[in-house]
């Protein structure tokens, strides 16, 4: 795997993260990257002794998400959401909030795609409740937990090329 880009993080205002990566790929092999759950169990948080056992997507405008891990000793992580917005190939936001949450609120990520010349750029923007949330997350491991989840994203998408899902 040849890493394309590392990722950007930066706190924006008082209450947003803003997490940007370059991938080399299309961006609609991304987008179904990012929204067909075979796909997702494949990247998103399976790491270092974790899995995805859940895994549901109701890909709609009103329609929800429910993710759910399970790491060593049998510990369990999950998270649901709802669609505020879909532009295929483009854009989708969401909610965010966690089963048990480690941080106060809901929050809403906003996911955008560009792409050029075959290569597109994520760029996920998180809305939190409160500077107190954004800097609880701020200060958790999450951003090496996202540079660890998009190394993988890279090796998924290597593994569909033009063909789409695997």
């Amino acid at each position: 795997m040849t890493r394309t880009a590392m990722l950007h993080l930066d706190a924006r205002g008082e209450r947003e993260i803003v997490m940007t990566r370059e991938f080399d790929a299309p961006r609609h092999l991304v987008y179904e990257a990012l929204t067909t759950p075979a796909l997702i169990r494949r990247w998103l948080g399976v790491m270092e002794g974790w899995s995805m056992a859940v895994c549901d997507v109701d890909l709609r405008v009103g329609g929800s998400f429910r993710y759910q891990w399970r790491g060593p000793g049998g510990v369990t992580l999950g998270m649901r959401g709802v669609y505020r917005e879909i532009v295929p190939d483009q854009r989708i936001v969401s909610t965010e909030v966690f089963d048990e949450s480690w941080y106060p609120g809901e929050a809403v990520g906003t996911v955008e795609l560009v792409e050029r010349s075959g290569r597109t750029t994520l760029t996920t923007t998180v809305l939190y409740s409160s500077r107190e949330a954004r800097d609880a997350v701020l200060k958790s491991p999450m951003e090496s937990g996202v540079a660890k989840g998009y190394d993988q994203l890279d090796v998924v998408l290597a593994s569909l090329g033009s063909g789409g899902a695997a």
